[in-house]
């Protein structure tokens, strides 16, 4: 039986580490990451303000810089993450998002997935009937994907590479696994970029399951650096999936 998420695993995979240049020292005030460190030095050196006149602490300084708009300072920070339990019509629609962005995703041409996982389409959970018919199709499908590699491994007997028989086969195979297949993906974005894809997938009129992963991947960063990401607010949209507003457009 194959395994069947019904929500994204998301881990953090990197963070900035901040070095503080010794001849240009910050007067720092309040808690602080170093990413966010790193965006604050940033815009402090743009205007030489390493002392901190209006004594603001790190989180009240990018509050005021995304209420600028002047995000450009948040792109000198980087996070990665590993995402799981999403499905790979999930990552064709994330992988748009290009500028700032960085993405390494599992192969189906290379990787076995006679033992895939699949995504329960948020749509589908809570009607038993619409699971049961759509688990059939699952299983039916992977099942299909185990004889058609075992048959083109016969056809491709002949090449003697048995790694690359192998990748013949998976990559012919591979066409029947539907779009509800599971994929992991390393993805690496600085916070500006995150914080437009986060605006544009967590609002709600996106599609249900990246929404799902946004809203998710919101809670993390936020977590992670409050001082990027704290002008996000959460809520139950109106048909009843949780999505996310941004305070601060276009940053």
């Amino acid at each position: 039986m194959p395994h069947f998420y019904k929500a994204p695993v998301i881990s953090i995979l990197a963070r900035p580490a901040f070095a503080e240049p010794a001849h240009l020292p910050v007067h720092w005030l309040g808690e602080s990451t170093d990413g966010e460190r790193l965006a604050e030095f940033a815009g402090r050196l743009c205007y030489m303000s390493q002392k901190n006149p209006a004594n603001r602490g790190t989180r009240e300084y990018l509050e005021n810089i995304k209420k600028q708009g002047h995000g450009s300072v948040l792109e000198h920070a980087n996070y990665s993450l590993l995402i799981e339990g999403v499905s790979r019509s999930l990552t064709h629609e994330l992988v748009r998002h290009r500028a700032g962005f960085a993405y390494s995703q599992l192969s189906q041409r290379y990787v076995d997935e006679s033992q895939a996982a699949f995504v329960v389409p948020p749509a589908i959970l809570g009607d038993d009937a619409l699971l049961a018919q759509w688990t059939a199709q699952m299983e039916t499908a992977q099942a299909t994907y185990i004889a058609l590699v075992e048959k083109l491994m016969e056809r491709y007997g002949w090449v003697a590479d048995k790694v690359h028989r192998r990748k013949m086969a998976r990559e012919a195979a591979r066409g029947v696994l539907p779009n509800s297949t599971e994929t992991k993906i390393v993805v690496t974005a600085n916070a500006r970029a995150w914080r437009t894809m986060l605006e544009l997938r967590s609002s709600e009129g996106a599609e249900f399951e990246i929404r799902r992963m946004a809203v998710a991947t919101l809670r993390l960063l936020q977590t992670e650096a409050p001082g990027f990401f704290s002008d996000f607010e959460t809520y139950v949209a109106e048909d009843r999936a949780e999505a996310a507003r941004i305070g601060y457009h276009k940053v």
